[in-house]
């Protein structure tokens, strides 16, 4: 375990505290900070995770720090260097662009080191958006959020792998629990899915936010196929919310008509119980066209027992063992997620119970958030460490 010094204080700069992997990670860390014994400061523009920080015993500092607006940018800029003087900000620890240019600076004037968190890959289709999205590899270190981002930014940037360290996006141990979801918590969800109480067909679940580059229309096209095989003993449900696509989420149902999939498959919109939602399920699919950066849906179905049939690109790539804690396929090509699917079904119940408890085994060895703190604190240590070096 490592120890943080005394007197240490934390300032992490997060855009805004509304739900999503970055506000998640961000919220552990200051948890693991206080319990250390720490300070733990977020400047951010605040939103619904205020109330968890504070009840973490964490503290907002409330700045505009998710404008780009260069303006605003400069004034941020003189606000953060004022907190880290006052507050004797030990270390300054950036998660997103736009508060990256305000924050470096910043934390150079007030004489305190910073390192920053690529949580994602940012596509880069022109010199100058390389140039803004390098701004997250311009402190003294850089956490990548996956083994996949950490080769991304090597490669992209060509920094010294010493200065570039993976650190996995931790998960809820107690949350992802198979033991802690009650019988009625999955009726529930099976209720939702539209599952009946007598179902014995194969449950694939399809867990994101419906946007055209999370693969649902080509697991659709995949479940034609299957279906074409002469399979009728499964169902796919895709679940997540449309964020106002609902063009898109028509064109998904049509589709599922169009390939005579209604009675086998349903988009159930927006669920908040993914613990009951994974074991209502039999096996996830996570069919992303573009790579996941970590991909969460590959990992919480593992925490929950669940084989995972996912494409074979980014982060999942690391996350699941193929043939062991689920089935890999070619990304983009649904013959391949069929005949992959087609796998899973015929494994079983007892083989894919086996592949579950391996793939549960392996996650949460690795993706814990005591790994994830325990990760991150050995990047600050060395961070605090080269400064105290330095005098």
């Amino acid at each position: 375990m490592i120890v943080l010094p005394r007197d240490f204080v934390l300032l992490q700069v997060v855009p805004e505290l509304n739900a999503g992997g970055v506000e998640r990670t961000a919220l552990d860390i200051s948890r693991a900070v206080v319990e250390a014994g720490g300070t733990s400061l977020i400047a951010s523009a605040g939103g619904r995770m205020e109330m968890e920080l504070t009840a973490g015993g964490g503290e907002l500092i409330r700045m505009p720090v998710q404008s780009k607006n260069p303006l605003t940018i400069a004034a941020n800029l003189f606000r953060l260097s004022d907190v880290i003087r006052k507050r004797g900000v030990s270390l300054v620890h950036v998660r997103s662009r736009a508060p990256a240019f305000s924050a470096l600076p910043a934390a150079k004037l007030a004489g305190a080191p910073v390192i920053s968190t690529y949580h994602g890959v940012y596509n880069a289709r022109s010199g100058l958006k390389r140039w803004y999205n390098g701004v997250m590899t311009r402190g003294r270190h850089v956490i990548a959020n996956s083994d996949f981002t950490r080769r991304h930014v090597l490669e992209t940037y060509g920094l010294d792998p010493r200065l570039v360290t993976a650190v996995s996006r931790g998960t809820d141990l107690t949350r992802f629990d198979p033991a802690a979801v009650s019988p009625e918590r999955v009726a529930a969800a099976r209720a939702f899915f539209g599952i009946g109480p007598n179902e014995t067909r194969t449950v694939f679940l399809l867990a994101g936010r419906l946007t055209r580059w999370k693969g649902q229309l080509l697991a659709v096209e995949a479940a034609q196929r299957l279906k074409e095989a002469g399979h009728d003993d499964f169902m796919l449900i895709m679940v997540g919310d449309d964020q106002g696509r609902i063009a898109y989420r028509a064109e998904i149902e049509r589709a599922l008509t169009l390939a005579d999939l209604d009675d086998q498959a349903a988009v159930a919109g927006h669920f908040t119980d993914m613990p009951a939602a994974w074991l209502a399920a039999d096996v996830a699919l996570v069919p992303s066209l573009d790579p996941e950066a970590f991909g969460r849906t590959a990992v919480e179905p593992q925490l929950m027992g669940r084989p995972v049939v996912v494409a074979a690109h980014g982060a999942p790539v690391d996350t699941v063992i193929d043939d062991e804690t689920g089935w890999l396929f070619r990304p983009g090509d649904p013959d391949d997620l069929a005949r992959r699917m087609e796998q899973a079904l015929g494994a079983g119940p007892i083989r894919r119970a086996a592949m579950g408890q391996a793939g549960q085994a392996r996650a949460r060895e690795l993706y814990s958030i005591r790994a994830m703190v325990d990760g991150t604190f050995g990047v600050y240590a060395q961070v605090l460490e080269e400064d105290w070096e330095r005098g």
